[in-house]
């Protein structure tokens, strides 16, 4: 199978140079010239992609070479594209940061040549002139794989600021393909995490894409980007797709979401449902009682720091979750779920399913992790071994259970999270799909419990 999806990767010399309001805003002039845009972000972040949902009408998808394995990225994104006349991929960090210590893997530039992608380089031109033909040829000519097609400057200061870079630019043989003028940020507001997900600030969100699609629209060459996009490369790969397991009865399986939970990868929904599951979504937040007939309980990652007296008074619905784990059922809980269900955070009753406290702190843990499972669980036999990521300002004490849910082997030995019963929690935020079969063995566990 031969597959061509029109497709660009904006990357950069480094972060903060306006990848996000780029992408973005490429994402949605596009969609708002009638094309059905496909939105990607590179790495395992989880928010970049709720603006990209919101600029394209489709979900957002992460392509990461570290916690899918490279072999995945192509089907990955296929599946996501299908039927899409264009896809925009986001990178992440500089073009050419990859996992620590691990050479290119994860890079932005890993990925663009696993998706045999065009790159755009955005540059923060407000403190240059003619250096940034130096600064653009040595990442065109760095890695001979990677394909520097063109340059959107970002923060240019004036008429002649922008002469002046084209001038040196034509010279080093990269079109410019956009020019961004220094204005007011976009309204895109940060904390101790990043930017704050669109499900907190839906309307601001709406106007925020529309501020960067108006910025992009203005002042990029998107014909020449769109025919920059259908240079990309044939893929020869099949799409991705959940495997399906055939059930008489689908088994009900409660996802948090809403505010306090908002980051959860699209292929968990869509592995759940092929595996069997009738998967319906609550907000710990507003909604008192699990669904009708919940049988599992996945509770992903988020900000329940930030909710945790509002969460706290939902006394109704923690004591739901507590009496479900109490029963044995299946409950998968990463980062902001294992806080949720502490016995409390930041001094705010949880659930108290696990007996461990939970408190923000002033340092940030941060990075990829090699596990294995410590034990059997109702997400892997003993000894699976995956790919995780941690993100987080927060401690648990003690940060294991007396049957930890994984061993870190790298960056450094120990363990971490708990399992008891029918409970497995952690800091550690995995891609099922790739390990498909922690999916089939969750829904199985929630028929038989």
């Amino acid at each position: 199978m031969v597959t061509s999806v029109p497709r660009l990767v904006v990357a950069a010399p480094s972060s903060g140079s306006g990848k996000t309001t780029v992408a973005t805003g490429l994402m949605a002039a596009f969609a708002a010239r009638g094309l059905a845009v496909s939105p990607h972000k590179v790495g395992p972040d989880y928010i970049d992609p709720g603006y990209h949902a919101l600029a394209t009408g489709r979900v957002g998808r992460n392509l990461d070479a570290y916690l899918c394995g490279p072999e995945l990225v192509a089907p990955l994104f296929l599946h996501g594209a299908r039927g899409c006349d264009l896809a925009v991929v986001e990178g992440v960090m500089g073009l050419y940061d990859g996992a620590a210590g691990e050479g290119e893997l994860a890079s932005t530039a890993h990925v663009a040549k696993l998706l045999r992608a065009p790159v755009v380089l955005v540059v923060d031109a407000s403190s240059q002139s003619r250096s940034v033909a130096a600064l653009v040829h040595g990442f065109a000519s760095w890695d001979p794989e990677v394909r520097v097609g063109g340059v959107i400057l970002n923060k240019v200061g004036s008429d002649r600021h922008e002469a002046l870079l084209r001038e040196a630019l034509d010279q080093a043989g990269v079109p410019v393909l956009g020019v961004l003028r220094r204005v007011a940020q976009v309204d895109t507001p940060s904390r101790h995490l990043g930017l704050v997900p669109v499900a907190e600030r839906r309307t601001d969100a709406v106007d925020a894409v529309a501020a960067m699609a108006a910025q992009v629209e203005q002042g990029c060459d998107l014909e020449a980007l769109l025919g920059l996009a259908r240079s990309a490369g044939a893929l020869s790969c099949p799409p991705w797709e959940p495997p399906v397991t055939t059930a008489e009865k689908r088994a009900v399986v409660a996802v948090a979401g809403g505010p306090a939970f908002t980051f959860s990868y699209a292929e968990h929904t869509e592995l759940l449902t092929a595996a069997g599951a009738e998967v319906v979504t609550f907000d710990p937040l507003r909604d008192e009682e699990l669904p009708e007939g919940t049988a599992g309980l996945v509770v992903g990652g988020g900000f329940p720091e930030v909710y945790a007296a509002e969460l706290s008074a939902n006394e109704p619905l923690r004591k739901a979750v507590a009496e479900l784990a109490l029963s044995g059922a299946p409950v998968a809980a990463e980062c902001a779920g294992l806080l949720y269900l502490c016995r409390e955070l930041d001094g705010k009753p949880m659930c108290g399913v696990l007996d461990a406290s939970a408190r923000m702190s002033e340092r940030l843990t941060l990075g990829y992790r090699e596990a294995v499972a410590v034990g059997d669980s109702v997400l892997a036999v003993a000894g699976t071994r995956m790919r995780g990521h941690e993100f987080h300002r927060t401690v648990v004490e003690p940060g294991a259970g007396a049957a930890p849910a994984w061993g870190i082997t790298a960056p450094a030995r120990r363990v971490e999270g708990f399992v008891q019963q029918g409970v497995h929690a952690s800091y550690l935020h995995t891609h099922w799909a790739s390990e498909p079969g922690v999916a089939r063995r969750f829904v199985e566990r929630c028929r038989t419990s």
